[in-house]
């Protein structure tokens, strides 16, 4: 069966310098729809790289004293070990530098000229170097340049221009004809209203001001400007070619299928893009696609604000997987995300630490606990099972439905829902009573199936979004069946099949404290004065206080993370005969593995009490030394019950 090509690009990124995760967070998100469209599928190509020519890079390179060509090599070779070190798998990184490009893209220049949509001229006008944009008085924003900020100066310059207003109409039809060619549709209502109806203006295309840029060959003053340089890359790295003779790559997956972009730069992909292809006499893309911005806190990153973060800082303290987790998840389909390392360290908690991770780890230690890691013939499903498989089985639907409008995070959400669906369903059956009752066991051994079926579902859904972690979590299944079309099979684990003997933490709970160290650490140094120690002093207590409290071993049959309070565990405590319910503020120090199978010292005699709407039972004992490192007291030999005194 042959495949539908899937053709998708990002905007190539600027080699003036190391890109920031708001600029990285675009290739990844790229890399997820890629990924997500290969297992429904399709051929896909995905094609990214890098911008190098124009002033900017001149002026650097000469600062630097290299040679402009030296300095791209450096940054490219930099942009992609961050796209590789984010674990981005593009089939083609393409550099505006590279001889092919640069031939078709003299070959683009002259057909156009030659066909009369090029012409010369001169321009006049206010000069922004860092975007290398001329603007008019009516575009600048008081005063200064309306894109990035800062100053700008008249400058007058001879040029090539490209009659954009000749395919105005043109392209305005095409827009209203095709409602999705520009989403989201608050994007494509700027384009239109801001830019089409007012009319479209002559775009200068050529320099003559830096010599770094691709030289047009029949005119040796002038230097082929970046909007027919770098956005001609989404067809000459397919091998367009304006004679016809086009590669095997341009006649399978041209027309692109969405050209995904920041949202600042989408009247270049969405006016001047088309109208060069329409000239060209060359399909459009089916869409673009101008994603919002991530930032940091409220503001967009840069330099200047001192508020850059790079992702493979990030990646030094989140892990790869954590850091996509990130990006994928907090990113809205229209507006734009905030990330703060408090939130990222409370999201990656929160979603994979304490719903998929909890899950994984406590079907994990029952299974080994009942069956030994081995999955028995069970009871036909129940009701009370039902909502959690129809649940898991209608996730390829849901996922697929928000794929196909690039809803990356609504893509996620629906995958948490169902862990969290799943942890719900731990504690609606109880799986340690029916473990009470030898009689129950092949409904048991149902329950057990049900959450380890949707274990796997979970680790197939999250294959595209965070891929070393679903792996992960089929390697605690032993590698079962794991095809996408198996997320609407139910049944895929059978009676014999083996998990594996060791219990694989998906992801480590971070610790906020530690985390915020780690990201200081690589912050300016600032002098701290020495704090003055505080000596406590304890309260007094009579023996009769003490008389009052009861100590027994526990044994720990089950811990989760408590679904309100992500710094409190809730344990359910066999002390011999009877279960305690217990919650405990120890979530910071101390996984729900930690705990399992553990005898803990335990106050059995506390008045009940709810906290965060979770009834408490008692307390289980836990020493803190000076430093606030914990050690929860523990016994080997004594049986559960026994009396402490």
């Amino acid at each position: 069966m042959t495949k539908t090509p899937y053709y998708i690009t990002t905007a190539i990124a600027y080699t003036s310098g190391k890109p920031h995760i708001g600029n990285v967070y675009e290739i990844v998100l790229a890399d997820a729809i890629a990924r997500f469209k290969k297992e429904e599928g399709y051929d896909v190509y995905f094609q990214t790289g890098t911008d190098e020519h124009g002033q900017k890079i001149e002026e650097k390179a000469l600062a630097a004293n290299q040679t402009p060509q030296a300095f791209v090599d450096s940054v490219a070779a930099q942009i992609k070990s961050l796209f590789d070190g984010m674990n981005v798998k593009y089939d083609y990184f393409i550099r505006t530098t590279d001889q092919d490009h640069e031939k078709r893209v003299q070959k683009i220049f002259k057909k156009l000229y030659d066909q009369g949509d090029i012409y010369k001229s001169e321009y006049e006008g206010w000069y922004c170097t860092p975007c290398e944009s001329f603007y008019t008085d009516s575009q600048l924003t008081d005063g200064k340049c309306p894109d990035c900020g800062r100053d700008v100066h008249k400058a007058k310059e001879e040029s090539y221009f490209f009659k954009l207003s000749k395919y105005q109409d043109r392209l305005m039809k095409h827009i209203e004809d095709h409602p999705n060619f520009i989403q989201p549709p608050s994007r494509k209502n700027e384009m239109v209203n801001n830019f089409l109806k007012p009319g479209l203006q002559d775009l200068a295309v050529s320099r003559t001001s830096f010599k770094w840029g691709i030289p047009v060959d029949f005119d040796d003053k002038h230097v082929v400007y970046v909007w027919i340089d770098a956005l001609s890359n989404y067809i000459t790295g397919l091998g367009y070619d304006v004679d016809g003779n086009h590669g095997d790559l341009y006649k399978k997956y041209w027309p692109a299928d969405v050209h995904l972009i920041g949202k600042d730069i989408l009247r270049f992909h969405t006016l001047y893009w088309p109208i060069m292809l329409m000239a060209l006499d060359c399909p459009l893309p089916k869409q673009v696609f101008g994603h919002p911005w991530l930032l940091v806190g409220d503001g967009k990153m840069s330099k200047s604000k001192g508020n850059t973060i790079y992702s493979d800082d990030m990646v030094k303290l989140f892990g790869v997987d954590g850091v996509r987790y990130i990006m994928l998840r907090e990113m809205p389909f229209a507006n734009d995300g905030s990330i703060t390392i408090p939130s990222m360290v409370e999201r990656i908690n929160t979603d994979i630490v304490n719903i998929v991770g909890n899950l994984a780890n406590r079907t994990w230690n029952m299974s080994m606990k009942y069956f030994n890691g081995v999955i028995e013939a069970s009871d036909a499903p129940t009701q009370e099972d039902q909502e959690l498989i129809d649940l898991a089985i209608s996730l390829k639907h849901d996922m697929i439905s928000s794929m196909s409008e690039l809803k990356v995070a609504e893509s996620i959400e629906a995958i948490i829902t169902l862990a969290k669906r799943a942890n719900k369903y731990i504690d609606e059956t109880l799986p340690w009573n029916i473990a009470k009752d030898e009689a129950q066991r092949a409904r048991l051994s149902r329950v057990i199936k049900n959450l380890l079926e949707t274990i796997r579902i979970v680790a197939v859904a999250l294959r595209s979004f965070v891929p070393e972690t679903s792996d992960k979590l089929l390697s605690i299944l032993n590698h079962p069946e794991s095809s996408f079309e198996s997320l609407t099979d139910f049944d895929v684990l059978k009676p014999g099949h083996r998990l594996n003997n060791e219990n694989i933490i998906i992801m480590p709970r971070l610790v906020l404290e530690d985390v915020m160290k780690a990201y200081e650490a690589q912050l300016p140094k600032e002098e701290k004065k020495e704090e003055e120690p505080v000596v406590e002093v304890d309260p007094e207590a009579t023996i009769d206080d003490f008389k009052k409290m009861v100590f027994k071993v526990g044994e720990v049959l089950d811990c989760k993370v408590h679904p309100d309070a992500n710094k409190l565990l809730v344990s359910q405590i066999d002390v011999g005969g009877k279960v305690h319910q217990v919650v405990s503020g120890i979530a910071a120090q101390f996984k729900p593995e930690d705990l399992i199978g553990k005898k803990v010292m335990l106050v059995t005699n506390l008045k009940p009490v709810k906290l965060r709407g979770v009834l408490s039972e008692g307390m289980i004992l836990v020493a803190t030394n000076r430093e606030g490192k914990q050690e929860i007291v523990t016994f080997t030999s004594s049986e559960k019950g026994s009396k402490i005194s």
